[in-house]
């Protein structure tokens, strides 16, 4: 039984001691209602929200503009080649003679179609390489999908001749995908205008060596394979210091008006070439020293001296 001095809203019910509560109308409910205020996010997910924004000056570049004309394409790739459709405008560029930048497992490339003549000449000019230059340090080397484009544009690595000595050919097997870039002597197929620039002098004719590349990079070998054929390239520098170039903002800022078509951008890169081997000597010699350790086969210039030892190569078997 409700206490007697309970007061009822509604009526009491004939017989039965009962208050009976009446319907509350809706002017008749509190004006003031508080409600618990809402939980903030956890702090892991505002921070995610945070690190995802990108800058305004990348965010520039990051419109999805595929033809030429729109002016440089940039095309954001995931370094794990996730969304490599992203990477079919690309390929279809550079079969029309295109320039641009891609990554490899080392530093940003500047890269064209391998038989376009008019696309070499354009990467030269876009690179500065000038005649003077061209052939002191190899600045053109060749990105290959596989051991048969090195086989195709050069005269192969040295092989064991069954008399005792050792196989460099399956040494370097084991160096490949990688970062190194390996000298070595050119083959008839490889364009001339890969070798050499300037006039048919002597000296340039006699050069005949050519840098050949393997990268371990998941958005290199796929537009490698989807071009289906190697590429020309030379590493990303500044036009008047000579340091590397690693964010690609900042390529598009320097090679954008020097007439780049287009830019890869699969994230910074650290300052960290090929490791450079010449092949063309009796002994493999570093000649630039990378981010390829020094294999016990190969030798430092300093030491070029001193012959390789035969326990250090991975003998000849057929």
């Amino acid at each position: 039984m409700a206490d007697s001095k309970t007061v009822s809203v509604g009526g009491r019910i004939p017989g039965l001691d009962l208050a009976v509560p009446r319907m509350l109308r809706p002017s008749q409910f509190p004006s003031r209602l508080s409600f618990p205020a809402p939980a903030k996010p956890p702090l892991r997910f505002r921070v995610l929200a945070m690190a995802v924004k990108r800058s305004p000056k990348r965010l520039k570049y990051s419109a999805p503009r595929f033809t030429k004309e729109g002016g440089l394409v940039y095309v954001e790739a995931d370094p794990s080649g996730e969304d490599i459709w992203k990477l079919d405008p690309i390929v279809e560029l550079l079969k029309q003679g295109a320039v641009g930048v891609i990554p490899t497992d080392t530093v940003y490339a500047i890269v064209c179609d391998l038989k376009s003549p008019s696309a070499i000449e354009r990467l030269r000019r876009i690179k500065h390489i000038e005649p003077s230059k061209a052939g002191s340090k190899f600045p053109l080397s060749i990105l290959c999908r596989s051991l048969r484009d090195i086989d195709t544009y050069t005269t192969g690595f040295p092989r064991g001749d069954g008399q005792g000595h050792a196989s460099i050919f399956r040494a370097v097997k084991h160096c490949l995908p990688g970062p190194y870039t390996f000298i070595l002597t050119a083959s008839k197929e490889l364009p001339k205008r890969c070798m050499r620039y300037g006039t048919p002098t002597a000296k340039y004719a006699a050069r005949k060596d050519v840098g050949v590349r393997i990268p371990d990079d998941a958005i290199c070998r796929e537009i490698l394979e989807k071009l289906d054929a190697p590429l020309i390239s030379t590493s990303v520098k500044g036009l008047k210091e000579n340091e590397w170039l690693l964010d690609p903002v900042a390529i598009a800022d320097a090679y954008g008006p020097e007439g780049l078509d287009f830019i890869v951008d699969g994230g910074v890169r650290v300052a960290d070439p090929s490791t450079v081997v010449d092949m063309t000597r009796i002994t493999p010699v570093v000649v630039r020293q990378g981010k390829g350790p020094k294999l016990p086969w190969m030798e430092s210039e300093e030491d070029s001296e001193s012959a390789v030892k035969p326990e250090d190569l991975i003998p000849y078997t057929t």
